[in-house]
Parts: structure tokens; sequence; C-alpha cells
């Protein structure tokens, strides 16, 4: 389908009670079109929609209707935003990215601004619809909140639906006429996609019977009400201007056309052909293969760990929103096949906690016992059983010259950090060829003898000239291994960077993590500004930037992440 989306894009918050509303509506007649009328037809709607989630990062509302009330529990996927002109985080959004020149100078906006008029203006300067005007055809009955859906309906796949939060339905039903004659294709006698509002809720699709039939099965039984988008929803934390949910079914679908694809890049694909998902005999494992007219040579099999991972996805959601001068993006999930390995640890911040107070960047990762072979497994099973994991370990230790698995997890230690020092020179590290000078180390927490054993094997197949730069020095527990000698010593101290203001303010839930990711923008005095030094105008744009964080974890059932970028 093509789509032309229009100037009255994402529809924000509802104001209103659910099932509260006049009856439904009839649908438009005429509507028979393939193309909805705000996907494809380009309506103002959907355009608002699309074009908040480019400026999504600036508005948000903690309270009231969702667009999830007006969507039935077969919806398979679903993204909401919120424009609430009142909301809590809108002086909050303002405060910060009005530190920005660039989207200062851009928007120039307030907390008294009407957002969807902002946006409406920006998306229709592209030459959108130029004859509607916001005052008398959008404002009159456009909300503040507005989700786009994929809804189960019982064709061979999704439909897609936009839901509209509206103010007055008669006002709507004239002002969405008036934007699928705006929209539509001038060579067509037909009109473009359908709608039904009920009450508070004008949903979108590409008929009106589409429509209606969403509208009647929200009412039996609303996605807001089931338990998998109740449990998800709670698990992310606060909602934030945009939110996201990926039902379980989400799983089944990916499944099938994730074979698709693995077929047509197996060979020179030509059509779709066919896919094919069976259990394999005597185990509970799923192997999808692609076969038929794809025009590869051989089948390519889906690898079998992610077919089983997604055959029980169990479901996810997500949200961004302002928190404390800070944009964030919080996800929470089925952890599926990450409560193995790497992931299943809490050990992510175990030695990054004990680097200098003024590390520039640090990652952190803790690993539990057997993670290399869980890894190893991982990766054989995306050979769609052309290798076996032994056959894989065998062949890495051949390469390596290492005597796997025992010596990968012997290197990695318990918990691992790579840490980048704020004395970095940003032109020296990146143009340089002698790392003597740059302050990068890695830090395990292990066996020191064991570990420098690993690591002898390794410098034994380095020229002379690089194995210096896999240097190391130990201290109790600890190993420091880089290529400055200065900065080995103060890596190996007992640092306090985990009691930071910076660190803690930047990396949420650091010490149930797995795995974490630490940049401190201003280290080095402001390292990050140094590198645009030439481009005043991307100078005054970086400073504002605090840091960055990263973390991932699981707690219970389920799987989180977190980025935060926070600023001065």
């Amino acid at each position: 389908m093509s789509s032309t989306i229009p100037p009255d894009g994402p529809q924000g918050p509802e104001y209103l009670e659910h099932g509260g509303g006049a009856a439904v509506r009839p649908a438009r007649s005429g509507s028979s079109s393939k193309k909805p009328v705000l996907i494809a037809g380009g309506a103002i709607a959907g355009l608002l929609l699309v074009g908040g989630g480019i400026w999504a990062a600036t508005w948000y509302l903690s309270t009231g209707a969702q667009p999830a009330e007006a969507l039935p529990d077969s919806t398979i996927g679903y993204v909401s935003i919120d424009l609430d002109p009142s909301g809590a985080q809108k002086i909050e959004a303002v405060k910060t990215l009005n530190k920005f020149p660039a989207f200062k100078d851009k928007l120039d906006l307030n907390t008294e601004d009407d957002v969807r008029k902002k946006l409406f203006e920006e998306i229709q300067g592209t030459g959108t619809c130029p004859d509607l005007d916001y005052g008398s055809d959008i404002e009159p009955w456009l909300g503040d909140r507005a989700a786009l859906a994929a809804v189960d309906t019982g064709a061979d796949q999704p439909s897609p639906v936009f839901v509209v939060q509206v103010k007055d339905s008669d006002k709507a039903d004239a002002g969405l006429k008036k934007i699928q004659d705006c929209s539509g294709d001038s060579n067509s006698s037909e009109p473009s996609g359908g709608w039904a509002i009920n009450g508070d809720w004008a949903v979108i699709a590409e008929t009106d019977k589409i429509a209606q039939d969403v509208v009647d099965d929200a009412e039996k039984a609303p996605l807001s009400d089931d338990a998998d988008y109740q449990k998800w929803t709670d698990e992310v934390g606060d909602p934030g201007i945009v939110s996201m949910y990926a039902a379980p079914e989400a799983g089944d679908y990916l499944a099938k056309n994730l074979a698709d694809l693995t077929g047509m890049f197996g060979g020179s694909a030509t059509s779709a052909g066919s896919v094919t998902c069976a259990a394999t005999p005597g185990s509970s494992t799923t192997s999808c293969t692609s076969t038929g007219t794809v025009g590869s040579e051989t089948d390519t099999p889906m690898p079998s760990q992610m077919a089983d991972a997604l055959k029980d996805f169990k479901g996810a959601a997500a949200t961004i929103r302002f928190s404390d001068g800070a944009l964030e993006l919080e996800f929470a999930g089925d952890p599926g096949v990450s409560r193995q390995g790497v992931y299943g640890s809490d050990h992510g911040d175990d030695v990054v906690a004990t680097l200098p107070a003024d590390t520039a960047a640090a990652i952190g990762v803790g690993f539990q016992d057997g993670w290399f072979s869980d890894f190893v497994d991982q990766m054989a099973s995306y050979s769609g059983g052309q290798t076996s994991a032994s056959e894989l370990m065998s062949q890495m230790s051949q390469a390596s010259g290492l005597d796997l698995p025992g010596d990968a997890e012997t290197l990695t230690g318990d918990s691992l950090a790579i840490s980048v020092g704020s004395g970095i020179d940003p032109e020296t590290f990146f143009s340089s060829g002698d790392a003597s000078g740059v302050p990068i180390a890695a830090k395990i927490k292990g066996d020191p003898d064991a570990i420098n054993g690993v690591l002898d094997k390794v410098r034994g197949q380095m020229p002379t000239e690089e194995s210096s730069t896999l240097g190391s020095d130990s201290n109790g527990d600890m190993v420091a291994v880089g290529p400055n000698a200065d900065y080995r010593s103060q890596v190996l101290g007992n640092g306090t960077l985990g009691q930071s203001s910076t660190f803690r303010d930047v990396v949420r839930e650091a010490d149930k993590a797995s795995a974490l990711l630490y940049v401190n923008f201003d280290a080095g005095d402001g390292w990050l500004t140094k590198l645009a030094a030439d481009d005043q105008e991307a100078v005054d744009n970086l400073k504002p930037l605090e840091g960055l964080g990263i973390s991932a974890w699981q707690e219970d059932d389920a799987a989180h992440a977190v980025i935060r970028l926070t600023t001065n």
C-alpha cells in the first residue's frame, strides 16, 4: 500500500471515560478502497502520528484514558503517543529540550503552546494537504492521544489500524471526510480508507467494515483489560510520551515472517516460496524451513533457538519518557534465551563500580559458569544444522590456539570491565598508531595466575611489537590488561565510579545489571565537544549532554533494559 500521510498526526491523550460515549456511528458508505485513510491516504491524524514520532521526544502525558481502551485484545502490536498540553512531563520536556539551541531555534516551544498545532504547521509545511485549516478542520475534534496498531481480524495478515482520540464525534466525522478528500487519489472515483467513531475514539482502517469490526471487538474485550498487556505495561514502569506493546501472538507472526526471510536470503531468492515449521523428533525444538520457489540452492532453516524463543514468546512493552532532565527508553519483556549465559548474571557492575571516578566510558559484563558453551550452542543453532556445537567449539579452539571453553571463561573471570580514562585525547585515540599512551584497559575479576596463563597463550601468537598492547598487572583478585602501564595502575586501584553522582544518575539498576554501558560526556574537560571543535553549532548542541547509560537485568520472569541520556 502506498502511503501519503497528512498533517494531523499524532493524536494525543484522551481525557474521556471509556465506554461512556455515544453509540457507534454508522460507517461511511463507499469506503471500500484497500488504502486506509490515514495510512495510505495520508490523512491528517496519521500524519501527526508519524510526525509526532519525530518530535515524540517532546511531550508526555502520565494519566488519563489510553488508546488501548479502543482496541481489541486481538491486537498483536501497538505504538501510542501522548501529546497532552498540560501533561506532567511537558514542563520537564520543554525544560530539557530547550537546552539544545537547534531544538529551541526550530520549534521555539514553551509550556503554553498547543503541541498539536505546532506539529500540524511543521507537517503542512512539507506541502501536504495545504488547504486544510487547523483551527476549523482539525482543532475542534482532535484529541491528545493516538495509536498505530496491528490487529488480528482473521485475515492472512494483521490489519493496520489507527486509533485517534476525538473531542466531538460529529466534527471528527466531518474532519476525517475532509482529510479523505484531500489525501485521496485524484484518478480514483473511490474514497481511500474508512473509519468508525465510538464515543471518544475514531478507529481508522483500510475499510469501514474493518474499522467497525475493531470497534465491536474492542467493546467486548478491550486490549486495556488483557492480562498480558497489563503485565508488561506494568513491568515497564511509568508511561511516557511513546508507549509500545507486543502481544505473545507476535512471536508466532514473527516466526513465520522471519522464516520467509531466512529462506529468501539463503540463496538467489526470486519469490517467497513456502514455509514449513515442524517439531524435531525426540526434542522440544522447532525448525522452520523455507522451501519451494525461493530460488536458493539449499533450504535455509531458521535457527532452532530463535524459533523456540519466538514460539514461546510471552510478550513485551517499552516506553519513552522524560525523567529528571533525562530522556529514557525502558523495555521489559520475555527473557527468552537470555535466561542463560551472560544475560542471566547480576555481576555487570562488580568491576565497573571499582573504576576511577573520572572514567570517561566503560562497559561492564558479568558472567555465569558455562557462559561460553551457551554462546557456542546458540551460534551453532544459527547454522541450521550445518555445524554442531562441538564442531564449532573445536574449530574455534584450533583457530585461536586456546583450550575452549575453559580458557575463554578463565579470561573473562566473574566480571569484566573495559574502561577509557578521562585523559583520552580523541584525535590521538583515532589517528595514532601508538597505543602506549592511550588510557584504555580491561579490568577482570578472577584468578590472576590463570588469567595471565591464558594471556601468555594469546601474546605468544602475536608479533612482539603488538604483544605489548596486552600488558598486564594484578592486585588481589583483579587483573588490568592494556597498553598503558600508568593507566593500568590507576584502574587496579579501588576506584569509586559506582558512587559518583553522574554514574548513579545515568545507569539504572546497576547493582542488578548483567551488562551495562556508561559514558560521561563531561570527562576530561569535555572530550565530546573536542570532537566537534571546528563546528561551533555542533559544540553548542553537544554541551548540554552529561552522560549516557545502558543497563540490562533480569528480575523474576522479565528481562529489563534502560537507555538513559542525561543533560547537565
